[in-house]
């Protein structure tokens, strides 16, 4: 069973608060495990703060954070869980390209503010002048013209 209407986290403990949650099932996903809530005539899955479905990769995790809200019987449904899939979703070159991406982010940076700090030194000492609105007005009117030529 795969639920595509989710449920908050905070809507869900002022259910289970009210006493209006009915059951729960833990299901077992290739990427994970999601929890399906029954208040009502309703089922919904418990949703991440994006609004997709939650996923916790281990049911350990997951029966803890269940606990932590008061909810503490539950179905396991393990049948779609598979843990090799698990293993090659979460893969090191997702967490390389990451990791790749936030050091080009710093050096782009740096090589930014070094650009900044050496010309507010320029007009501070001399070495660089300012131009005014109209010349910078000219100048950019002249790359827009190069690049529209191009």
């Amino acid at each position: 069973m795969h639920i595509s209407d989710t449920i908050d986290q905070a809507t869900l403990v002022n259910l289970i608060e009210a006493g209006a949650v009915h059951g729960a099932s833990v299901i077992g996903q290739p990427g994970g495990w999601e929890v399906v809530v029954r208040y009502g005539h309703t089922h919904k899955a418990l949703s991440a703060k994006r609004g997709q479905v939650r996923l916790f990769r281990k049911l350990d995790t997951l029966d803890n954070f269940l606990r932590g809200i008061g909810l503490v019987q539950y179905e396991v449904d393990a049948r779609q869980f598979d843990p090799q899939a698990m293993k090659a979703a979460r893969t090191n070159v997702a967490a390389a390209e990451r990791l790749k991406n936030a050091h080009e982010a710093v050096a782009y940076r740096n090589w930014l503010e070094g650009k900044v700090s050496a010309s507010r030194a320029g007009l501070a000492d001399g070495s660089n002048k300012a131009i005014t609105a109209k010349e910078w007005a000219s100048v950019r009117a002249a790359k827009q013209k190069q690049r529209a030529a191009a």
